[in-house]
């Protein structure tokens, strides 16, 4: 397992960003969590296996259906072994 730190950013906040990234985490068994930042980038905490981290950064790099991604950042982190992922509303 481990922990990634993700900023996307782009066209990325007010096309359901948030809610496929946990649809598409549920469906991959990444665990963590997603938050809008003020800046308009979207931050995600990541926890999964290598491989299904791969698939998950993937998915980053295209986004939601509306959404335009013009850059993803990843940093690794220490893991805080989430139980699910969370969708933050603030």
């Amino acid at each position: 397992m481990k922990h990634l730190d993700i900023t996307v950013k782009g066209k990325v906040q007010g096309v359901s960003f948030r809610v496929a990234a946990k649809a598409v985490a549920d469906q991959l068994g990444v665990r963590g969590l997603v938050r809008n930042q003020p800046n308009g980038d979207v931050f995600i905490e990541a926890e999964a296996d290598d491989f299904m981290m791969d698939m998950f950064l993937e998915w980053c790099h295209e986004g939601a259906e509306h959404a335009v991604v013009t850059g993803v950042e990843t940093h690794d982190g220490e893991l805080k072994n989430y139980r699910n992922f969370e969708v933050v509303k603030k």
